[in-house]
């Protein structure tokens, strides 16, 4: 069920600036349990909605890993998106205009403020089990760091205790895609989409792989000197993100994603905040993941005292943590 929890009261940013309210759409599937702590709440990733079944096919629902039949299961939609939730195309109390270039710079820790409020107003004391995959898991980290009496356990998929050189690296040629564009910080809702797209482009050189390219999208015709498959998957997906996401909430989100580092402001090197999560914590990586490699997640779960650490084999590549549904509720089912 799909519904919107309007908080009226301000809501200060990591920036220093301060929004008047806030908005937060979130979906709910299951019913919450008499002691309220029955909850699995889903953290999702740069540019999905608070519906995740509908992207996460497979994983929840009655009798799936993620069983609504015996969980309350949470989804919000983060700050700085544009499904529903306060964010650059959000109409701004203080003009009646929608803020565009004006929304404040924001971090992952201000999307888990956000949620904070929203997990009071649901009058959530505990979460079962907090789940996240890529920037889904940035929150989830950072969930468990600032509200660890409320989180019993922890899965984190595909994702980072900070944004890598490589991850910012390729945010930032994402972002000057979106600059090149002469439309760019024009003070218009569609300004920046054609830079979107090619940095849709972009992304979608990290989130798959080489093997799966060339398994979907060679083509059998050898005397081809132009519109190649590969060529019209791309422009596909960049179109259909255009039509569906905003520009100025990618541009900001990226930027986010950049901020990501759980030391920040902690005074203690990664292991030591590591260490911190005491949690059963279940680390799910993708063997061809390029954009957040298991190297990653290996680390994460030496340093953390509760983890337990599983690669699935996949040639899906970033998306993996999306596409490998029935490996990963496999691993859920097992591990809960």
């Amino acid at each position: 069920m799909k519904q919107t929890y309007h908080h009226t009261q301000s809501f200060k940013t990591e920036s220093g600036v301060t929004l008047p309210e806030l908005n937060i759409t979130y979906h709910t599937y299951g019913k919450l349990n008499e002691a309220a702590d029955n909850v699995i709440w889903v953290c999702h990733a740069l540019t999905a909605n608070s519906d995740c079944a509908d992207w996460w096919p497979g994983m929840i629902g009655p009798g799936m890993p993620l069983d609504s039949n015996r969980y309350y299961i949470v989804c919000a939609n983060i700050l700085g998106s544009c499904y529903g939730t306060t964010g650059p195309s959000s109409i701004n109390p203080a003009t009646g205009q929608p803020y565009l270039i004006a929304f404040p710079s924001i971090t992952i820790r201000d999307m888990v403020h956000a949620h904070m409020l929203l997990r009071e107003h649901l009058g959530i004391k505990k979460i079962y089990l907090m789940i996240g995959g890529s920037m889904g898991g940035y929150q989830a980290m950072e969930w468990v760091l600032m509200e660890p009496q409320v989180i019993n356990k922890l899965c984190l998929l595909a994702t980072s205790p900070s944004e890598s050189a490589w991850g910012i690296a390729i945010h930032t040629a994402q972002r000057l895609a979106v600059e090149a564009d002469p439309t760019w910080n024009q003070n218009v809702v569609d300004a920046g989409s054609a830079g979107l797209k090619a940095a849709r482009a972009i992304g979608m050189l990290t989130y798959r792989t080489y093997q799966q390219y060339k398994l979907t999208q060679s083509d059998a015709d050898m005397e081809k000197t132009d519109l190649f498959r590969a060529s019209s998957y791309i422009i596909h997906q960049a179109n259909k993100l255009v039509n569906r996401f905003h520009t100025y909430s990618y541009w900001l989100l990226t930027k986010a994603m950049d901020s990501h580092n759980i030391c920040r402001g902690r005074n203690s090197k990664m292991e030591e905040v590591l260490g911190s999560v005491h949690c059963p914590a279940l680390i799910i990586s993708i063997s061809s993941d390029i954009l957040c490699p298991p190297e990653e997640q290996r680390f994460m779960a030496d340093h953390m005292p509760g983890a337990t650490y599983s690669e699935i084999h996949s040639d899906y590549g970033h998306d993996g943590f999306l596409i490998e549904s029935g490996k990963i509720g496999a691993l859920l089912r097992d591990w809960l």
